[in-house]
């Protein structure tokens, strides 16, 4: 059996879980969250499969 794990999935629920636990850092994760897609967006992903 394969197994194949994107990265997106993971990084999302484990912000899921920080939001509930410490709520304060909602706008901390999605401040980080907007500039890496936004990073992504303008320089491309090159061989990064997210």
């Amino acid at each position: 059996m394969n197994l194949h794990m994107s990265i997106g999935p993971i990084v999302a629920l484990i912000a899921g879980i920080l939001i509930l636990l410490i709520p304060r850092l909602l706008n901390s994760i999605v401040a980080v969250y907007l500039i890496v897609i936004g990073l992504i967006g303008l320089f491309g992903t090159g061989s990064l499969r997210i």
